[in-house]
């Protein structure tokens, strides 16, 4: 690995932005001084209706705009050119707080036209990143949903979840609240490189052990499945994660769509210059001979000999650790809407 490979992100450069001509691009010798810049904003809206047919989730709420953990992999990062910046390093540390989120939530519950459903916390970016240590904008939001009685579903690679587990239990005891641990990899020499600021794998697998240990539902995501990466890792995932008190287990494949694919490409370079070329076409062999997938259904699936091995290393693994194991199904027979403000007044 080169000397000149930043530490504590998977970016090693910024990426031109598909709607500019010109990016920024630090030298080499000032990779490792880049600091994480936070921007306060303040949306209208906090509450995204999901209309994807291939997902579960009918709302997504995302506390924070780009993602500290670095994850060189990561699907979320050309939403960040959307708002002038890389997906690149600047997804990585330069983020944006919706400081009113808590705010438009309460706001947004009290409506006479809201329809409770689970909402899923974040589904992009991470809403236990580093950040949240400081803004507590995701505590803010589960304390609304609790007392509103709206169900949630998490989705972290943070163990950091735990501060917030005396919520979590109250949720847990009406049935609100599930829990989705993504663990790509139990490697740690390949997370510290691949997803450099997310929680150490023994953390993660510890984070599992309390959650379950308080009646709150696991599952865990290993996402994505990198073929000649981490496909090897899939079965010993699971069966960790099942020691270690998870309910179920779900999986994606890896893709490399827009800006995605150059960051990831030059991460594997920095990094596994000798495995760059084998991991790529396997990839490929996925992807119908490209490194990205955007069809609905399909983009999950994925095609070849490849996909198929691994789709049936899952079925072997869902039958031995995680057998007539079922996902959480969370209720909305408690929401309370505008009676909560009123409660509140007395």
């Amino acid at each position: 690995m080169s000397d000149l490979i930043p530490k504590g992100q998977g970016a090693q450069r910024n990426v031109t932005n598909r709607f500019d001509r010109y990016t920024f691009e630090p030298e080499d010798y000032e990779m490792d001084k880049i600091k994480t810049q936070v921007t306060e904003v303040f949306p209208k809206t906090i509450i995204n209706i999901v209309k994807s047919p291939d997902l579960s989730m009918d709302y997504s709420m995302n506390p924070y705009q780009g993602c500290e953990h670095g994850c060189s992999y990561c699907f979320a990062r050309p939403t960040h050119e959307f708002w002038g910046y890389s997906a690149g390093i600047d997804f990585e540390r330069k983020l944006m707080v919706k400081k009113n989120a808590p705010e438009l939530l309460e706001k947004t519950f009290q409506k006479k036209s809201y329809v409770p459903k689970p909402i899923m916390l974040s589904g992009n970016t991470d809403c236990y990143q580093p950040i949240e240590r400081q803004f507590k904008i995701t505590r803010k939001l589960l304390q609304i949903c609790l007392d509103y009685r709206n169900p949630v579903s998490i989705i972290t690679k943070n163990a950091l979840i735990l501060r917030d587990l005396d919520i979590l239990e109250k949720m847990a005891e009406k049935n609100l609240i599930a829990v989705n641990m993504s663990i790509p990899t139990l490697n740690e020499d390949l997370r510290r490189v691949m997803e450099p600021r997310t929680s150490t794998a023994k953390n993660k697998l510890k984070a599992i052990e309390v959650l379950s240990g308080k009646n709150i539902p696991v599952n865990v995501m290993i996402a994505p499945v990198i073929p000649g990466l981490t496909s090897e890792e899939s079965l010993f995932i699971m069966k960790s994660v099942s020691d270690a008190g998870a309910r179920s287990c779900g999986y994606t494949l890896v893709r490399l769509n827009d800006t995605v694919e150059p960051v990831f490409i030059q991460w594997l370079e920095a990094n596994f210059p000798d495995r760059k070329d084998k991991v790529l076409n396997l990839i490929r062999s996925m992807r119908g001979g490209n490194l990205g997938e955007k069809r609905f259904f399909q983009r999950y699936q994925g095609e070849g000999n490849i996909a198929e091995m691994i789709h049936k290393t899952f079925e072997i693994g869902k039958k031995k650790f995680f057998n007539n194991c079922v996902r959480a199904i969370l209720t909305t027979e408690h929401f309370t809407g505008s009676k909560t403000q009123q409660l509140r007044l007395f």
